[in-house]
């Protein structure tokens, strides 16, 4: 099974989408014996190349987003310190 085959959810994929999809037109009962199945097997490979370049993706941008919550973790602890040392005082 794949995920549906739009086209502007899968751009790097869109040619074998469209020969996936020409050769289930051009072959309306062989698709069922095995007519497709190279397609659909450089389907899936596109897929999964397109799933890992998206998750190295994502992985980078939450280990940005980590940095600056740990850095902006660190700062509020600071301002909390300083606001307690000023109470201290008073």
């Amino acid at each position: 099974m794949h995920p549906p085959l739009t086209l502007h959810k899968h751009p790097m994929c869109a040619e074998i989408i469209e020969e996936f999809q020409k050769c289930h037109i051009d072959h309306p009962i062989g698709k069922f014996f095995g007519e497709c199945t190279n397609l659909k097997i450089k389907l899936d490979r596109c897929f999964r190349e397109e799933k890992a370049i998206k998750r190295k993706a994502n992985f980078e941008q939450s280990k940005k987003l980590k940095e600056r919550l740990k850095a902006f973790r660190k700062e509020t602890a600071e301002d909390v310190d300083i606001v307690e040392f000023s109470r201290k005082m008073i």
